[in-house]
């Protein structure tokens, strides 16, 4: 079967931009593997601008002119929307199968003849949002339960078929990759380290502030000063083509003179962007992962992955990560609890603890790679052609019931003390009565304008 995979992020023979693309291109191999014939047509950059193989059966062209570097890559003049178009028209010409990650190919009518599968790997940036209002595709994947609520709370408003059209498939992780791994060729890449000397917290994200590096830092500048773990390294990757991308650079020296205000430089180290080979060997290296941004994650992979190498991670109790493991298997947090974040940090430290069994096992049980890409083949192998889904406008009533939005949960202290109601988007915590009389005054509103 001749497949044809789009994908508006960068593509690298030997890299991975993040675990969208990481999963993209274990999809791809899969596939290919089996025997189908795949063409990934990507964006096209300096950096990566010449066609390459995955596999023997997987040829990735980065020919596709969206604006670099990211965000807003169509923001880009009409000519290039026009030949990004052509090419994709061109490609699907004799193509079985159109599969779109991330959905941000927000052009329904160039594959209304061909069947057509579309993943959504985020829940926040604008593409892939406009994608999903524009869905008109045979399914719909989605890759938690939690981006499945906030898919059917805001675009299922208006296409009341959009349930029946989509599917939850996990994202997976490869536990014989992730599995404890003697640091060998790492020390190589990040110099200045000594596993045996230095206590290596690993912060594994990309340079956005909402991936939690100022939360990494309150932490750092905690277990420093409140706990005296003075040999503490946070180990930082630097974006995979940081050179192209001013406002990256400026994230960085913002970061960096943070740290240096705090006393606190030789406690971090900006190393390199980790190969995809040695990411095992990374996150073996580590005494703890921290994950506390507010990115509003659909999955989060660098979370599950460290533990699979036997490294604890603290994450923020942010969309996903509420519902991936239970309380009782991982560390989590309120977002922008330092404190608490720091004490359980230091708690891993000094016990040397690592992951747990019984987490292991359940990521083993319920997050097996075989599994997701078994799904993911049947999902796009089995994709019929679809019509449009009709667009339905249900008015709000002063009868209109409500309920707590998917995307807010109720937070409460260590010492069982309410928070509020946190608000993923907003990353701020309501009070309930605050909730409640929102919802009453718009509800108000509505019956003041006669509806």
């Amino acid at each position: 079967m001749r497949i044809v995979m789009f994908s508006i992020t960068p593509l690298f023979p030997d890299h991975d931009m993040g675990g969208g693309q990481k999963h993209l291109r274990k999809i791809a191999l899969h596939l290919a593997e089996q025997g189908h014939q795949l063409t990934l047509l990507c964006t096209r950059r300096e950096d990566t601008s010449t066609p390459f193989n995955w596999h023997e059966n997987a040829r990735v062209l980065p020919i596709l002119r969206f604006k670099q570097p990211f965000p807003a890559p169509y923001d880009t003049p009409a000519y290039n929307i026009a030949g990004i178009i052509h090419d994709v028209a061109e490609h699907l010409q004799g193509a079985d199968r159109f599969y779109i990650h991330d959905g941000e190919f927000v052009f329904p009518y160039v594959y209304r003849n061909i069947p057509t599968i579309v993943s959504l790997r985020d829940n926040v940036y604008p593409e892939t949002i406009q994608g999903a209002f524009h869905f008109a595709a045979h399914r719909l994947i989605v890759i938690s339960e939690y981006a499945r609520q906030f898919f059917v709370h805001t675009v299922g408003r208006f296409f009341l078929e959009l349930p029946g059209r989509m599917i939850v498939i996990r994202n997976s992780i490869d536990w014989s990759v992730f599995t404890p791994t003697a640091p060998r060729r790492i020390l190589d890449l990040i110099p200045g380290i000594d596993p045996e000397r230095d206590r290596l917290i690993i912060h594994p994200h990309r340079p956005e502030p909402s991936k939690g590096l100022p939360q990494t830092i309150e932490v750092v500048d905690r277990l420093v000063k409140q706990y005296g773990m003075t040999n503490v390294k946070t180990l930082v990757p630097l974006w995979l083509g940081l050179k192209y991308d001013i406002e990256v650079q400026r994230f960085y020296e913002r970061m960096q003179a943070e740290i240096a205000a705090r006393g606190l430089s030789e406690n971090f180290v900006f190393h390199d962007w980790v190969p995809v080979d040695l990411m095992p060997e990374y996150f073996s290296l580590g005494a703890v992962t921290l994950a506390l941004g507010n990115f509003v994650e659909s999955f989060g992979n660098s979370v599950y992955e460290s533990l699979g190498c036997g490294t604890p991670t603290v994450v923020a109790r942010i969309s996903s990560h509420r519902e991936i493991l239970p309380e009782t298997l991982i560390d989590k947090v309120d977002f922008d609890d330092h404190d608490t974040a720091a004490a359980k940090a230091a708690a891993i430290l000094n016990e040397r603890r690592r992951t747990s069994q019984a987490t292991l096992d359940y990521l083993h049980t319920y997050y097996r790679i075989e599994h997701q890409l078994s799904r993911y083949a049947d999902a796009i192998i089995s994709a019929k052609i679809a019509a449009p889904m009709q667009y339905a406008f249900r008015p709000i009533t002063p009868q209109t019931r409500y309920m707590l939005a998917p995307w807010c949960y109720r937070a409460t202290a260590p010492d069982g003390t309410p928070r509020g109601i946190y608000h993923d988007y907003l990353s701020t915590y309501f009070s309930r009565r605050h909730a409640v009389c929102a919802a009453a005054r718009f509800s108000a509103r509505l019956h003041r304008c006669g509806r």
